[in-house]
Parts: C-alpha cells; structure tokens; sequence
C-alpha cells in the first residue's frame, strides 16, 4: 500500500513538471506573435513532441496508465496549438505543414495498428518500442547543438532552465519506471538524465558569460 501511494505521488509530481516543461513553448509563440514572424527558428521541434506525446498516449491507454494518459493528452492538445500558431505566422510555411502532415499520417498508422492487433501484449510491446525510440531521439537532438558550445567554450546558447527540468522530469519518469518494472519508460528517461547532467556540467567547465541571457527564446 505504501509502494502504491509512493509510486502514485511521484507520478503526480513527474506529470505536474511535466505540463509546466510543455508550457515553456507559450514563450517562444509570445515571441512568435510579438514579433508577427517565426524568424530563422524550426517548427520540427513542435512536430516532433506532438509524435512522442501522440505515441506516449496510446502507450498509456494500453497500459491503462492514468497518469501517462493524462500528462500526453494535454501535451499533444498543447503542441498541436505550437504547430498551428508556428504555421501561422512562418512564411515559409510548407515544410512545417508537409511534416506535420507526415507526423499525423504516421500516428494514425500506428493508431490504426494498435486497435486491430488482436494481440494486446504485442501491440503494447511494439507502442512502447517506438515511443521510447523517439523520446531518445528527441533527447539526443541537443547532441548539434553541444558540439557548437565545446567548440566555442561557451554556454551562453543553452537553455539552463530547461535542462535543469528536463533533469528533473526526466530524473522522477526514470524512478517511476524502475517502479513499474517498465523498461520503456525506463530507458528514455535514463538517457534524458544522463544528457541533462552533461549538458548541466557544461555550465561548470564554460560558465556563460552574459548577464541577461533570455534563457527560453
């Protein structure tokens, strides 16, 4: 009984962090809006977490896990409005729209599979596989971006709070999943851990040098 109210108040809080991680992309469409351009950034992003969210919730459904189920539905919702406001005000707009296209062709794929697998054990199996794939890339996508700041010495392009919730978040999903027993939730969310300590380490071996550094834009 413990275990359970244990493993139900972390899941909570893991859920809790994560809606307000998925927040964090409201600034940068304020940004969007107040600049009436999307500029040089990539709505691939956006795309990218509207999958993993998409993927995350149909694991959760056949795992009937509450809080899976919860957290991916409000962030698909939420990434879904990041991807059309992007749209919005993006000139060019049709690569965001072709990949976006793509993304739900591809989930409704794996929908439309998960529901006629008459094997449930299987199709769990092959959900959670390709959820969990696509959450390490997702995580690995800083990878680029890390090679620019060791070659230049300098964090002053990361995101410190960013990466020190995805830390977080990631640190409370992976302990959530040892748990369960549940390698698929697991195995990201280790990676995530480990990418964010690096990432955070970095922070101590190239301190930024800017003051006012606008962390979330």
């Amino acid at each position: 009984m413990i275990s359970m109210e244990i493993r139900n108040t972390l899941a909570l809080s893991a859920s809790i962090c994560t809606i307000l991680q998925f927040l964090a992309g409201v600034l940068v469409c304020k940004k969007y809006i107040r600049n009436g351009s999307t500029g040089d950034s990539s709505g691939l992003a956006f795309v990218t977490c509207f999958m993993s969210c998409s993927l995350w919730l149909r694991y959760g459904i056949l795992t009937g896990d509450l809080f899976i189920i919860f957290v991916n539905v409000f962030g698909t919702i939420l990434q879904i409005c990041y991807i059309l406001i992007y749209i919005l005000y993006n000139v060019k707009r049709s690569t965001t729209i072709k990949q976006f296209t793509i993304a739900i062709c591809l989930i409704s794929l794996v929908y439309l599979y998960s529901i006629f697998q008459k094997n449930r054990v299987l199709a769990e199996k092959h959900i959670g596989f390709l959820s969990c794939s696509l959450t390490i890339l997702f995580f690995a996508s800083p990878l680029i971006s890390l090679a620019h700041v060791i070659r230049m010495k300098s964090t002053d392009s990361l995101p410190f709070p960013v990466i020190m919730s995805s830390m977080i978040v990631s640190c409370q999903w992976f302990v959530y999943g040892c748990l369960l027993s549940d390698q698929f939730i697991q195995i990201p969310n280790f990676m995530g851990c480990i990418l964010s300590a690096f990432q955070l380490s970095l922070f101590l071996i190239y301190p930024s040098k800017r003051t006012d550094q606008a962390y979330f834009i």
